[in-house]
């Protein structure tokens, strides 16, 4: 079991970085794979970014490459999202979660816990 807590949301103008940590309970962190996972209003909930078990591999949507990076520090037990010259289009509230197995993944499905989110507001 995994219990998952995202901070460092906000409101933020159009060109602004923000930085998103996610807080993971349990021993067995660094044997999960980590997801940030973003859900506009009246929108579908997508995958932006995933980070496999040792931080050495990675991938994101298309729509957030160049402009965001996933990591991880396994002794902390955090993942972070770095977000900069963010856009209106990313306002959501934004989700870590985890999946068992260690490789990352872009299949929403496979993610086994998930955190309650953390809401990011652009302004333009």
């Amino acid at each position: 079991q995994v219990q998952l807590v995202e901070s460092g949301g906000g409101l933020v103008q159009a060109g602004d970085s923000l930085r998103l940590s996610c807080a993971a309970s349990g021993r067995t962190f660094s044997s999960y794979a980590m997801g940030w996972f973003r859900q506009a209003p009246g929108k579908e909930r997508d995958l932006v970014a995933t980070i496999s078990w040792s931080g050495g591999s990675t991938d994101y949507a298309d729509s957030v490459k160049g402009r965001f990076t996933i990591s991880r520090d396994n002794a902390k037990n955090t993942v972070y999202l770095q977000m900069n010259s963010l856009k209106p289009e990313d306002t959501a509230v934004y989700a870590c979660a985890a999946a068992r197995g260690g490789w990352r993944t872009m299949i929403p499905s496979q993610y086994n816990y998930w955190g309650q989110g953390t809401q990011v507001t652009v302004s333009s």
